[in-house]
């Protein structure tokens, strides 16, 4: 993206005008053409953010210089410069660049550019870079037909994608490429970028005046995203009689700021994790912030419901039993009421789970079971636990020698036992001190102690199997 004094354009290589998308006057781009696209930086000397990529003495910064370009990801969200960095690193290298959008072209795209790709290198030993926008949106066939010129080296393939690549892009092209994290652009960036458009003689210099409350807007609303912020800005000083853009005309442009989320995508599953972070840290105001993050989004009401009723199992449990009821009860009421009113059973419920005690008891309780289960031998069930319908069953011990729990004094005889014999005195659940869990855990220590005594009296001198570690 742009910054500083914009410099005088030096002659062209002779393969400029396969630079599509580039902003110079030489590309001859349409009269009317977006302020975004007009204010693309031709080098990195205008190119703004991504400095732990493109800093001095950073690996991606010397291998553009070089010209000497590896196969690359650029993994990013939307307005970040990641066709831009992909068009700059091919000019570095005088390589053939060739743009592609995985939305719009298929396999025969593919193997037309690589096919010209291999007859250029082969007549004037001139590389291709291969630049496909939105590779994430290719499948694993289209993905798969990109890998034999990848390897050959017929083709530098660049990728770009707002989706992580490590489950979008197979892991054969990753394995042969460097995956670059581009971040969003810091509102300094999207400052010095809004600020070159008003006085570059591509953009919108000498004609438009921006209120510094408006830049302020702009540069906050426009999330990181250049492109928002240009687009914005181009809209409202269209919109201006007089050309002179007001905090009303920003705002009137924007009409309302786009979240970036996708339901199946990075942004879904790291917002949904950040909701379940703050309720389960007790933090209700970050978990409405992020509750409202999701609804402002788009996202499912019911998958955020569903997430309470699980949060209110997992990280609650027993400390609050109420908070299972509660979660339950707001997961109903949003499926019978929707949206927009759902919001308040879904915000009283995770207020009431951030705020409640929390227990993990049961998942850990979980952990252990999963431990005996998969490295302790699967006794049959115990003689006297099971059933005996018939005289066949009665004669061979079945239900020989069982306690009728209601039959001993507090409905509780501690010399009954449920384990295996080979598990005897395992013990799974581990009550906390907090909430309701702590009358749960006075009442079991009871319980435990008299079991304890009762072996000791029968001369039980069984022990628990290892703990998990």
């Amino acid at each position: 993206m742009p910054q500083g004094k914009p410099r005088r354009r030096s002659p062209a290589p002779s393969n400029a005008a396969l630079f599509t998308g580039l902003t110079e006057p030489e590309t001859g781009l349409p009269a009317g053409s977006p302020l975004a696209a007009r204010m693309r930086p031709r080098d990195l000397d205008e190119y703004v953010g991504q400095s732990h990529l493109v800093g001095p003495g950073r690996i991606l910064r010397r291998a553009i210089d070089a010209g000497q370009l590896p196969s690359m990801v650029f993994w990013g969200p939307p307005g970040t410069g990641k066709t831009t960095l992909a068009a700059i690193a091919a000019r570095r290298a005088r390589a053939r660049f060739m743009p592609l959008s995985a939305v719009a072209s298929g396999v025969a795209d593919l193997r037309r550019i690589i096919e010209q790709a291999r007859e250029l290198r082969a007549s004037t030993g001139q590389r291709t870079v291969l630049f496909i926008d939105e590779i994430h949106r290719f499948n694993k066939a289209q993905q798969d037909a990109v890998l034999p010129s990848v390897e050959s080296g017929d083709v530098i393939l660049i990728g770009a994608t707002t989706e992580n690549p490590s489950f979008e892009v197979i892991s054969a092209l990753l394995s042969r490429s460097r995956v670059f994290t581009l971040k969003p652009l810091t509102e300094d960036d999207v400052r010095a970028i809004v600020r070159r458009s008003l006085s570059d003689e591509r953009g919108l210099a000498g004609a438009v005046l921006l209120d510094q409350d408006a830049e302020d807007a702009l540069v906050v609303v426009a999330n990181g995203d250049a492109r928002v912020a240009l687009n914005t800005l181009e809209l409202a000083s269209d919109a201006s009689p007089d050309r002179h853009v007001t905090l009303p005309a920003v705002k009137d442009a924007l009409q309302r700021r786009s979240l970036v989320y996708d339901r199946a995508g990075d942004a879904h599953y790291d917002t949904i994790s950040a909701f379940i972070k703050s309720v389960r840290g007790s933090d209700p105001d970050g978990s409405l912030y992020w509750l409202m993050r999701m609804i402002d989004s788009g996202e499912d009401p019911l998958f955020i419901a569903r997430r309470l009723v699980i949060l209110a199992a997992e990280d609650i449990g027993l400390g609050d039993p109420q908070a299972l009821v509660l979660a339950s009860s707001a997961q109903q009421a949003v499926h019978l009421i929707g949206m927009p009113e759902g919001y308040y059973p879904l915000a009283e419920a995770t207020v009431y789970l951030a705020l409640a005690p929390k227990s993990d008891s049961i998942k850990r309780a979980r952990q252990a079971l999963d431990f005996d289960l998969e490295n302790t031998r699967a006794d049959p069930v115990p003689l006297h636990l099971r059933n005996a319908p018939t005289q066949l069953m009665k004669q061979i011990g079945y239900g020989k020698g069982y306690r009728y729990a209601h039959d001993a004094m507090d409905h509780f005889d501690p010399d009954e036992t449920f384990l295996p014999e080979s598990l005897a005195g395992r013990v799974y659940y581990e009550p906390t001190d907090l909430g309701a869990e702590a009358e749960l855990k006075r009442r079991l220590e009871a319980l435990r102690t008299a079991r304890s005594a009762a072996r000791a009296r029968r001369g039980d001198t069984s022990g628990s199997p290892p703990a998990p570690d």
